[in-house]
């Protein structure tokens, strides 16, 4: 009879199981962007999502109190994650995913550095070294005026500094909100968003049944995603479940190879151990002098832009 799992060894299995939900529906999102343009998508992908995720707001009551989606940190935050969205799809649509999703991993670092500057959280020297370091590894990956370097880079970039400003607003918003509410509001708005830019960026294609069940399949990978994350948050220790967020890079990195066929480069490779380092390293130091608080609070699980 196999032993049962830890609190903690269980909800690293639950981390492990969400990135590998986010990580398959960014690649059927890329494999859509040979058959339509981003923009829709978007608006496909996002319809189902809105669907699924208003469903289970509904059953759950989440809906007993509508005004509460008017709160400005909420508006902020579907507002970013709008933006995010969109530019995460395009860098998406144009570049490795693997490259897209290691750019990804500074989320945390961008976090902690936001929440430095806006909030006055105190962040010590060795961790504006450790996120200073990390950044000179999104640099590596970018190559910023070196051969192979792609302005798609520097659109995934500025969704980096979408998100950061997501995962600012959400600290902000007020407990009594229910995140099914915020969820469902946010996948309506990126729906309605990638609406409004199908035409510019090419117009409407008509999808066949496989494409509507391959961006069904999508959204209900987000949903997987979404409520595994919540279980690991909840189930083990912040410190100790955090790291395995970054089971998603090796997701993107297979995914991206048995697919598209996309062999990762040594500066894609030296670039994202730099940036997973100096993740690792601000997970070390939170753990270390930030016992009062949660342990690794700036640096947790941060999210793509995935619409909820």
């Amino acid at each position: 009879m196999p032993l049962p799992l830890s609190p903690n060894m269980r909800a690293a299995l639950f981390m492990t199981v969400s990135m590998a939900g986010f990580t398959i529906n960014d690649g059927i999102a890329k494999y859509m962007s040979e058959v339509m343009n981003m923009g829709q998508v978007q608006f496909l992908r996002g319809a189902f999502a809105t669907l699924f995720i208003a469903a289970l707001a509904w059953h759950r009551g989440a809906f007993a109190k509508l005004r509460l989606a008017l709160h400005p940190m909420v508006l902020v935050r579907v507002v970013s994650e709008v933006l995010a969205a969109v530019t995460f799809l395009i860098a998406l649509a144009q570049l490795p995913i693997a490259n897209v999703s290691a750019v990804l991993q500074a989320l945390p670092l961008a976090v902690t550095m936001g929440a430095a500057l806006i909030y006055g959280e105190t962040v010590g020297g060795r961790r504006w070294l450790a996120i200073a370091v990390g950044f000179a590894g999104v640099a590596v990956i970018v190559r910023p005026g070196l051969e192979g370097f792609s302005t798609y880079s520097l659109v995934a970039l500025a969704c980096v500094g979408f998100c950061t400003v997501r995962d600012l607003a959400t600290r902000r918003i007020p407990e009594h909100i229910p995140t099914l509410l915020i969820s469902t509001v946010t996948a309506a708005a990126v729906c309605v968003s990638g609406a409004f830019i199908i035409q510019p960026m090419g117009g409407w294609t008509p999808p066949g049944a496989f494409h509507l069940v391959l961006l069904a399949c999508a959204a209900g990978l987000l949903l997987v995603g979404y409520q595994f994350i919540i279980l690991a948050m909840r189930s083990g220790e912040i410190s100790f479940v955090a790291p395995f967020r970054y089971t998603g890079l090796l997701f993107s990195i297979l995914l991206g190879l048995l697919v598209f066929g996309d062999i990762p480069d040594i500066a894609m490779i030296v670039g994202s151990a730099i940036i997973v380092g100096s993740g690792l390293y601000m997970l070390y130091r939170e753990r270390v002098v930030g016992r009062s608080k949660a342990a690794a609070e700036s640096v947790g699980p941060g999210m793509a832009p995935e619409g909820l």
